[in-house]
């Protein structure tokens, strides 16, 4: 495989970090991935509406100064790998990045490289907002009464990718270990894949969740787990997800046995409870209390789940937007696939990235900009002029492509 070198804009500059606070210049560099399958299609209308936003919140004075970065199958096409040093480079360097869909293929093949740009960049928090726009079709009664962030461990469980196929040599040496030496007998002939998780990062995860909380003025945070069955892994995200409440938090933060002991269920002015559900549980309750959740912390596989599913009941995933966040470094992306299918057609609705860039925008702190997106947005969706994927199902709407759906939101700015 070749090497790649970047050229940034002459007039941009380097967003910084400084005391654990993101530095944002009027013309910060940004890099971007296309994506593949619908990616290009997504991302032109993408990148329109936030230089538009930007634009009309600032009076020119603040500009996004944009950077392809490659990866995925145009970085193949272009002779280097699909996730080159350079890229990771150009991520760390100027911290803040988004990207279109890349390609994960299931079972062989290479490895998913959402996944290893999450693990070599250590984006520990997948923030995964969902809300309902006004307007969306959508499967349940209340939609609106969902209003939840979602924050992922990211980096660890059963996405750490350490695994053996069934039959493989290996696998049978692990098979044989743990079944004469561990005393818990595996078949011999399993696929054998192990599960890591740790206080460390259980921690970092779950603090995060709760800044989150008390700066955004949200009251609850849940811990979501498996620890019935799952007891030292599971049960532990549980446990250190109290205890750093506990350590970390212990003037801002109730538990929920403590609000209803001591308060009458009530929570004190000031407080954020922490409280926490069995996952399979929770998946009833965002459907039957969705309003009774704000925030939710959970480890990788919990969280894979659990935030498409609440996806589901606000629109699905054309409307989902997502981050991957680390200590002065994020990249934030599209929630869905690559749709290969409808790639170059200019089909597809862009809204997932959109929102995926007010989400960088709100982390750069360019909230103005921010907002009216959001707003637009939202007038876009009641107006009915939107994509096929929600135009199929809604009465008297008006179908648009996606580069004109964005010329809609950017009037409606």
């Amino acid at each position: 495989m070749g090497t790649i070198q970047y050229t940034p804009p002459a007039d941009g500059r380097l967003i910084g970090w400084v005391q654990d606070r993101l530095q944002v210049p009027d013309k910060p560099i940004v890099p971007f991935i296309e994506g593949d399958g619908i990616g290009p299609d997504i991302w032109a209308a993408t990148r329109r509406v936030l230089d538009a936003a930007v634009a009309k919140a600032y009076a020119k004075k603040r500009e996004i100064k944009w950077l392809e970065i490659l990866s995925g199958e145009k970085a193949v096409n272009a002779g280097i790998s699909a996730l080159s040093q350079e890229t990771l480079d150009a991520i760390r360097k100027y911290r803040v990045a988004i990207k279109g869909p890349l390609t994960t293929p299931v079972g062989g093949g290479f490895r998913s490289l959402n996944v290893s740009l999450r693990q070599e960049l250590d984006l520990y928090a997948c923030v995964r907002p969902v809300r309902y726009f006004a307007g969306t079709p959508a499967p349940v009664t209340h939609p609106e009464k969902l209003n939840v962030v979602i924050y992922r461990e990211n980096t660890e469980d059963v996405y750490a990718g350490i695994e053996w196929p069934a039959g493989s040599v290996e696998a049978r040496k692990l098979a044989k270990f743990i079944t004469e030496e561990l005393k818990s007998p595996v078949d011999s002939e399993a696929g054998i894949g192990i599960k890591p998780m740790t206080k460390k990062n259980t921690a970092r995860l779950v603090a995060s969740a709760i800044r989150f909380a008390l700066e955004q003025g949200r009251s609850t945070v849940t811990l979501v787990h498996k620890g019935n069955i799952m007891k030292y892994t599971e049960g532990a995200f549980r446990d250190w997800g109290y205890q750093t409440a506990a350590e970390q938090f212990a003037d801002q933060t109730i538990t929920e046995k403590d609000v209803y002991d001591k308060f009458n269920g009530k929570i004190p002015a000031g407080k954020v409870m922490i409280k926490d559900r069995i996952a399979d549980a929770m998946f009833q309750q965002v459907l039957l209390r969705p309003e009774e959740y704000e925030v939710i912390a959970t480890p990788n596989l919990n969280g894979d789940y659990l935030s498409d599913a609440c996806a589901a009941q606000v629109g699905g995933l054309g409307m989902a937007p997502g981050a991957n966040i680390g200590d002065g470094v994020a990249v934030f992306e599209a929630t869905h696939g690559t749709a290969p299918k409808y790639a170059g057609q200019d089909k597809v609705n862009p809204g997932s990235l959109i929102l995926s860039g007010v989400m960088m925008l709100e982390y750069m702190k360019w909230n103005e900009a921010a907002n009216l997106i959001v707003n637009a947005l939202g007038k876009v969706i009641v107006s009915k002029v939107v994509t096929y994927d929600l135009a199929r199902q809604m009465t008297g709407a008006k179908e648009v492509k996606c580069s004109e759906f964005a010329n809609e939101i950017i009037k409606n700015l």
